[in-house]
């Protein structure tokens, strides 16, 4: 029989489906979110914001409101300012063409002098209660002198639009370019065929379950700030919040318990973080914020956002020669910390995917617009850079008479071509592309597909089918803590500078170090909610980079802990080192019964205290340089059956093979392909935040704007094909947001398919029952 601890790592190891022991304290409603922590004595701040999209402050009289029943304080701009409060920044390294910096204008947390769009917070009432504060914000005489506004990017970048920014000409923030010009110009005028297609991926409203809420605190005895925030790193949002509040790092402590939901979103600062932090200190007392849902369409980042003009190279034979890409990104009225990486490195990198491309030249302008900021979305430039390049393909496979697969198979990377070095500087480690294509359409019963067709067309219906495989680049290197401690009662704390704001940390997590340490996995609790907890290091989740950097420094620390821990076990056991081996949670005498497990050296280093020289403590801590870019890829294959009376596009068969290599929890990961593939659904069938010529938001509510609903979807059938990372220890991918980046494409194809191509004409996303409608009756 197999000991207590084999049996522990048969069930909690690597590659088991454990099912998430955070579950039960949310599905109860136990859950401790931003705005369930109440301090004592605290006071509410509500903002009030512009309700147009560009002007001039002619006035703003604040009498009334500060002296309104339970009013404590007024704010505007020029009150931050004088308190020496800094704009909320904009670190991007991402450089113009011409080697420029990009141009990054000022982002006060209340608006200075000008509003720049529909939200623009201008001042902040604070007050005993929420109420009594919303009610004296509506007392504050706000007088605007309008100015023309631009709301499309493409219109902006016109002559003659008007400008956001004095200093951005053109309303041009950055043009960014990759690739080889020449070589592409060459390529296009000896191809044998050119296609072009000129797409849009829609702004989106990111709709996190929880709408962001912050509560502060200032302790002056102390001079130390404590800031309640739902993010994606505690770490980081330290050292944003403390630098713009003027202060050292180690004076301000973030504390972000449960999250729900960010997709990128709460990774940034935000104005109404720092004016609660401000005015805790001001005001000698804690202050709350929580935004209602209309107010998170108003000042949440959007997402998304671009427009692309594509051509695609080819020669007789269906191969690529090479892609062009040029246009635009929105970047709304100001940078947001992340706002230009999307449509400049992220779609760049992440356009060639999984298919032999020699050139490439990539263009895209920043565009400025009196529009909310919009930043990181679920992908952040991958999912847009598949649904550009997938459609490209499927529309080459329509005028080159070449069957779409055979099209992706004659120009798929194969095995033996890797590591592949892409024309964008890129090495591809592993995969196998083909394979999972071939798995995919497989278990989709790709043969069967036109029986199917014709079922639906005998039912009155069309149908049509839509093949994407991807691939997607996961955050690059960086540094991660992991701070491994064994505690006197028994249990183990495991601190790492990651994030969870719903992806489920704590079980693959702990199957990691419970594998590496052979430590009881009931026993292992995961910290990542408190800045204090953290070391030099911590690093933060986003890029689908959690398990990358997570595993790689718990394996780091855990090593460094066996190697101590074999000095120790020698000590105690009275062997030398060399001849003490270290399995499954145990330390042994090679060729002996002597034995100690890790738990209980743990304990003896306690009570040894470092005497004869051993280390005092079993605990450790590593900040680790986290592993290159790592690629997940895959393929999906959707098939959509459209009712010609209504226009309705229903899913009826969605499948997806995935490479995520190691796969440490295969329920999580499902989970999380699932989500990514509703959110690239509801993009491509419902979602878009529209602006009308005022920048006036027309779809501010869910009245308007409207979400993917489980009617929506149909089964997934999911499965994965492990080809393991071979750049970093335990030879994970990434996944946290790969559903989107094929669900995208596959979506849409599948609808262009069953239009029979709509005639050359796209229909552009959403596609909505009432476009789809038009498209069939315009025939």
């Amino acid at each position: 029989m197999p000991d207590d601890a084999v049996l522990d790592t048969l069930k909690f190891g690597i590659g088991q489906p454990v099912l998430r022991t955070e579950d039960p304290k949310l599905l109860t409603g136990r859950g401790e979110y931003t705005d369930d922590y109440n301090a004592d004595g605290q006071a509410y701040a509500t903002f009030l914001r512009s309700p147009v999209a560009h002007g001039n402050i002619s006035a703003l009289i604040t009498d009334a409101a500060a002296a309104a029943p339970g009013v404590i304080a007024v704010y505007t701009g020029e009150d931050l300012r004088a308190a020496g409060i800094k704009d909320i920044p904009c670190p991007i390294s991402v450089k113009s063409r011409d080697g420029s910096d990009a141009v990054v204008p000022e982002r006060p947390s209340l608006a200075v002098g000008q509003v720049k769009h529909v939200g623009d917070p201008v001042a902040a009432v604070i007050a005993e209660t929420a109420a009594q504060a919303r009610e004296a914000a509506d007392l504050i005489e706000l007088d605007i002198d309008i100015l023309p506004s631009v709301a499309d990017p493409v219109e902006a970048e016109k002559d003659g639009a008007p400008q956001v920014w004095e200093q951005a000409k053109g309303n041009t923030c950055l043009d960014f370019h990759w690739g080889d010009e020449d070589a592409v110009q060459k390529a296009f005028a000896d191809a044998d065929h050119v296609t072009r297609v000129t797409l849009t991926n829609t702004r989106v409203i990111v709709s996190a379950m929880e709408p962001r809420a912050t509560v502060a605190e200032y302790n002056p005895e102390f001079e130390k700030f404590t800031l309640h925030v739902g993010t994606q790193g505690v770490a980081g949002y330290r050292g944003a919040m403390s630098n713009m509040i003027g202060i050292d790092p180690d004076k301000m402590r973030i504390i972000s318990k449960e999250v729900g939901g960010s997709f990128g979103m709460k990774g940034s600062a935000f104005n109404e973080a720092i004016v609660v932090l401000h005015a805790a200190r001001d005001l000698g007392r804690p202050v709350k914020w929580t935004a209602d849902r209309s107010e998170s369409f108003l000042s949440d980042h959007h997402g998304r956002a671009m427009t692309f003009e594509l051509g695609l190279a080819l020669d007789k034979d269906g191969n690529f020669l090479a892609l062009r890409v040029d246009g635009v990104g929105d970047m709304g009225a100001y940078l947001t910390a992340m706002g230009p990486w999307p449509a400049t490195m992220v779609t760049s990198r992440n356009i060639i995917s999984v298919y032999r491309t020699p050139a490439i030249s990539y263009n895209a302008k920043c565009i400025f617009t009196n529009t909310v900021p919009t930043g990181p979305y679920r992908g952040a430039g991958r999912p847009e850079s598949k649904f550009f390049l997938e459609r490209l393909i499927d529309k080459a496979a329509d005028e080159t008479g070449i069957d779409r697969i055979e099209l992706r198979r004659r120009n798929l990377i194969s095995p033996d071509m890797l590591p592949h070095v892409t024309p964008v500087d890129l090495t591809y480690d592993s995969g196998e592309f083909e394979t999972i294509m071939d798995i995919c359409l497989d278990r989709a019963d790709y043969t069967a597909y036109a029986d199917r067709k014709a079922a639906s067309e005998a039912s009155g219906k069309i149908r049509g089918i839509g093949v994407a495989p991807y691939l997607e680049t996961t955050a690059g290197p960086g540094t991660e803590l992991a701070d491994i401690r064994f505690e006197p009662d028994g249990t183990v704390t495991l601190v790492t500078g990651n994030k969870d704001f719903g992806m489920g940390h704590s079980t693959p997590f702990a199957q990691v170090l419970s594998a590496q340490l052979g430590i009881p996995f009931e026993a292992i609790n995961l910290v990542q909610y408190d800045s204090d907890e953290m070391s030099p290091g911590a690093g933060g989740s986003g890029g689908s980079r959690s398990m990358i950097a997570a595993s790689g420094a718990i394996i780091e620390c855990a090593e460094t802990i066996v190697e101590n821990g074999k000095n120790l076990a020698g000590h105690v056991l009275e062997a030398a080192i060399e001849d003490i081996d270290f399995a499954d949670g145990v330390f042994t005498v090679v060729g002996t019964d002597r034995t100690i497990g890790i738990m209980e050296l743990a304990d003896k280093a306690r009570e040894l205290g470092g005497a004869a020289g051993m280390p005092e403590e079993l605990s450790h801590k590593v900040s680790h340089n986290t592993a290159p870019i790592s690629f997940p890829n895959g393929c999906h294959i959707a098939e959509v059956e459209i009712d010609p009376d209504t226009g309705v596009a229903t899913i009826d068969r969605y499948t997806v093979v995935d490479d995520f290599g190691v796969v440490v929890n295969p329920l999580i990961v499902e989970g999380q392909v699932h989500g990514g593939i509703v959110q690239g659904i509801g993009q491509v069938l419902h979602e878009d935040a529209i602006y009308d010529d005022n920048g006036q938001l027309v779809t501010g509510s869910y009245l308007d704007y409207q979400l993917p609903r489980a009617d929506d979807i149909a089964p997934i059938d999911f499965t994965t094909h492990t080809v393991p990372c071979k750049t970093n220890p335990l030879g994970v991918k990434g996944c946290g947001e790969a559903g989107n980046g094929g669900s995208y494409p596959v979506i849409y194809n599948a609808i262009m398919d069953a239009l029979d191509g709509n005639g050359g004409e796209e229909l552009g996303i959403p596609a909505t029952p009432h476009r789809i409608w038009q498209a069939l009756n315009q025939r």
